[in-house]
This record gives C-alpha cells, sequence and structure tokens, in this order.
C-alpha cells in the first residue's frame, strides 16, 4: 500500500469524493481542483513539474509528501479525523501556514482593498462604510496572523529544538483561536444591498463580492487546517517533549546515584514494583506472602539505601533501572 494519507469517513456526503495519493499525477490535483493552485505556492511548490506524481514533485522540492497530501485532501474533502497524526512534519507546516499568512496579508487583503476603493464612489457615506468595515475586518485578521508569528511559532520552533516552555501550551492557544466574521458577513450583505445601478460599478462590485466570498472561503480552510492538522500534530509534539524531558531528569537523578554503591535485593525490588503500582503494605505483604511489618522493613531499608522517601521518587528510580515500563506509569 503507498505511503498516503489514510482517513476516516466522516460523513456519507463524503462517499464519493476523491482522496488523492502519493502516486497520483501532480497535474491531475490541479486539474481536479484549481483552488490548489494557492496552496502549491504556500508549501514552496513551483509549476512546470511536467507529469511527475505527487511523490516526486514533493521530493524534488524537498516538501514531505504525507503532510503535503494531509492539507490537500483535506481542504478537499473536508473535515475528517486522521489516523496517523504523528506522521505529519511540523517543519512543513509551519513552511505552509508562514507563507499562507504572507500570501494573505501582504497580497490578498491590500487587493481586496484596492477592488473595494475602485468600485465605490470615495464621496459617498455607505461607501466610506463599506471601507471601514473592511478595514476592522483586515485589522482583526492582521492581529490574529502576526500573533502566531509572535507567539506560536517561536513556541512550536523551541519545542522542535528540544526546549519546553512551561507557561505556555498549544491548548492556550486554541482556546483563543476562532473565526471570527461578523464584519465580513455585514460587509458582505452591505454590499448585495449596495450595487448601483450603472453598468461599470455595478460589474466591479461583483467582482469584488465574488472575491470577498473566495477568500472568505480559503480563510476558513487556512483556520481548519490549523484546528485539525496544526494543533493536534503539536500537542503530540509536547506530549514527546514532556516525556523527553521526564526521561532526561529521570537519568539524571539516577546517574547523581550510581555511585552510592546501594543495592536493592530481589525482594526488596519486588517491594518497589508494589509501591509503584499504588498498592498498600498490606496488599503488597499479601500479594508476596509476608507479613505487614516486614514490608514495612523492606521499606525502611529501601528508603535508607536509597535517599528516597516517596513513591514518585521510587517510581523514578523503578522506571530507570527497568523495574517497570514507563509507558505503564502515569507521568
Amino acid at each position: 500500500m503507498h505511503n498516503y494519507l489514510k482517513v476516516i469517513n466522516l460523513g456519507t456526503a463524503m462517499k464519493n469524493q476523491k482522496l488523492y495519493e502519493a502516486d497520483d499525477k501532480m497535474i491531475s490535483l490541479i486539474r481536479d481542483n484549481y483552488s490548489l493552485l494557492q496552496s502549491l505556492g504556500s508549501f514552496g511548490i513551483n509549476l512546470g513539474f511536467g507529469d511527475k506524481t505527487v511523490r516526486e514533485v514533493c521530493e524534488d522540492q524537498q516538501v514531505d509528501t504525507y503532510t503535503f497530501l494531509a492539507v490537500v485532501n483535506y481542504t478537499i474533502n473536508g473535515h475528517r479525523d486522521f489516523e496517523e497524526i504523528e506522521k505529519l512534519s511540523i517543519p512543513t507546516l509551519m513552511q505552509y501556514l508562514k507563507a499562507s499568512h504572507e500570501y494573505y496579508l501582504g497580497f490578498q487583503l491590500p487587493f481586496i482593498r484596492s477592488e473595494l476603493v475602485q468600485a465605490l464612489d470615495e464621496n459617498d457615506n455607505l461607501a466610506r462604510l463599506i471601507l471601514k468595515l473592511y478595514d476592522e475586518y483586515a485589522l482583526f485578521i492582521r492581529k490574529h496572523m502576526k500573533y502566531e508569528e509572535k507567539t506560536v511559532f517561536p513556541y512550536v520552533e523551541a519545542l522542535l529544538e528540544g526546549r519546553l516552555i512551561n507557561n505556555y501550551d498549544i491548548d492556550t492557544f486554541s482556546k483563543h483561536h476562532h473565526q471570527t466574521d461578523n464584519k465580513l458577513r455585514e460587509l458582505k450583505s452591505i454590499i448585495i444591498k449596495y450595487l448601483p445601478s450603472d453598468g461599470l460599478h455595478n460589474n466591479q462590485l461583483s467582482a469584488t463580492l465574488y472575491d470577498i466570498y473566495n477568500n472568505e472561503e480559503w480563510l476558513a480552510q487556512h483556520a481548519d487546517v490549523e484546528d485539525h492538522l496544526f494543533i493536534p500534530a503539536i500537542r503530540w509534539l509536547e506530549r514527546k517533549s514532556k516525556q523527553s524531558d521526564v526521561t532526561a531528569k529521570i537519568s539524571n537523578m539516577i546517574g547523581r546515584n550510581a555511585d552510592s554503591g546501594d543495592t536493592l535485593s530481589d525482594r526488596e525490588k519486588d517491594v518497589v514494583i508494589g509501591v509503584v503500582q499504588g498498592m498498600t503494605n498490606k496488599e503488597i505483604a499479601d500479594h508476596l506472602f509476608i507479613s505487614i511489618n516486614t514490608v514495612i522493613t523492606h521499606r525502611r531499608n529501601i528508603a535508607k539505601k536509597l535517599q528516597i522517601h516517596s513513591p514518585a521518587g521510587l517510581t523514578i528510580y523503578a522506571i530507570v533501572n527497568n523495574l517497570v515500563d514507563i509507558s505503564s506509569i502515569d507521568l
């Protein structure tokens, strides 16, 4: 089976929609979905790829194939759940999102405003209101994207470098990540009602309104990619980074105690395992067929040898010394 995006169908309406694979021709994707031209630019993929497959084009232009197909299939087919979120390339997603921001802020927002200026009478009060509403909408989007660039992206880059930032996580961003389109909805409504009677301005406003609808759809897809691909991928990276950090701290702690020369007997190790598993002294005694007093004595000797007195400390000892599997412990 080809290494391509696997998704779970969430609705009968999506059953007949095509899922593109790594061995499909890249030109087929564009012919079927011309809106993907914008996505190609955001991934840094240039045109002129001939009859090459998606995999060949991505490899030639150093783009992760799985991640490219994840975004493409998601934007084409709508809301779906992904089976292997950990296979997404976070650097590729970052490149895609940064380039998308540059495209939208640097080109699309100014372009639509220019269209509005050309289509409206600047001396008309309603025309000035339309421009004011658009500028408020553009300002909100600009602030949102700049926040991501100044806060979210550097946080993710730190994670990729193995550095944890204790006072921030991706859920902090997710809770405030929402699409506020009330201003744009109001703007579209006013334009529809405002269309002038002369043919030239009517055509210009109609064309501008069409572009606004297209860009509203593009921005919604952009937000969905962040919500359903980027944020889950960062959550996975956070879990991985935290586990690595815990493992490193455990190894460091044991390293400091490695030269103590104190080793536990097999019976003492059994007691440690019982403590780590959350057993009471009585439960440990019953499990090992010894008395409670013997368990207490063993625990006293363990604490003396290891200089560890807490269940959490014993858990660390047990993990590093392979008495228990770290994956079975709730860290």
